[in-house]
């Protein structure tokens, strides 16, 4: 089944474009963009969301679980 995600764009006045991933985590948020940032040219700069870190923490708790158990 499919996910949904929603994408932002918010262009300035000077012609700068904000693009927003909602919806999404993880390397997920970038994914769902990557075809769009490719057809549009070079990415100035990114900032990534908080969401985009989840998950992380549960995979670094696993990691540490193991490392107790061996």
């Amino acid at each position: 089944m499919a996910e949904y995600r929603q994408i932002e764009y918010r262009i300035g006045k000077d012609g700068k474009v904000t693009e927003t991933v909602l919806s999404a985590t993880g390397a997920s948020c970038t994914e769902t963009t990557a075809g769009i940032e490719k057809a549009l040219g070079k990415v100035a700069s990114q900032d990534l969301l908080p969401e985009y870190y989840e998950g992380e923490e549960n995979l670094t708790a696993e990691q540490t679980q193991t490392l107790k158990q061996v």
